[in-house]
């Protein structure tokens, strides 16, 4: 992903984004967000609703804390359990699709990142249009004319290989 949006990202979720500057034996966020920028919009909405769902449980627990404590016994109250914050260990593309580690969250966040991930197998890496998987050894997901740019370009490679 280039630089400007990788940044974006981590500008936009400072929460998750605490292991980004860890060395190599720490994380593997130190290389960033291991993926072409045609997937940022899918990054962008994904980690947007996470940090949403974590933030308005949050204020969910707060208000049923205030709540309960003026309202009913203590053998009555009833607070929402607590979503714990996600942070991101590693973001690749892998076999053609999106992988995203992280460490908390909850099963609703689960959910969320796995959509995410097989969005991303209709979603041309390379551009954000409409893509397929395609390739044998090297899977990715491209459209037709990222595709075929990638070809021209190891062609290109192969023949400047063998002058």
């Amino acid at each position: 992903m280039k630089q400007e949006l990788d940044k974006l990202l981590c500008e936009k979720y400072p929460k998750m984004m605490v292991n980004r500057n860890k060395s190599m034996q720490e994380t593997c966020m130190c290389w960033g967000f291991e993926c072409g920028d045609g997937w940022f919009n899918i990054l962008d909405q994904l980690m947007g609703n996470i940090q949403h769902h974590i933030d308005w449980n949050l204020r969910q627990r707060q208000v049923a804390v205030d709540y309960n404590s003026k309202a009913a016994p203590e053998s009555m109250r009833t607070v929402p359990e607590l979503v714990p914050q996600v942070t991101l260990d590693q973001v690749k593309e892998k076999f053609g699709t999106l992988r995203f580690y992280y460490t908390g969250g909850d099963n609703y966040i689960d959910g969320m990142v796995r959509l995410a991930e097989s969005m991303s197998g209709v979603i041309c890496e390379g551009c954000g249009n409409v893509g397929e998987r395609r390739g044998g050894g090297w899977v990715h997901t491209y459209c037709t004319p990222c595709e075929e740019a990638r070809e021209l370009a190891r062609k290109q490679y192969d023949e400047k290989e063998t002058e």
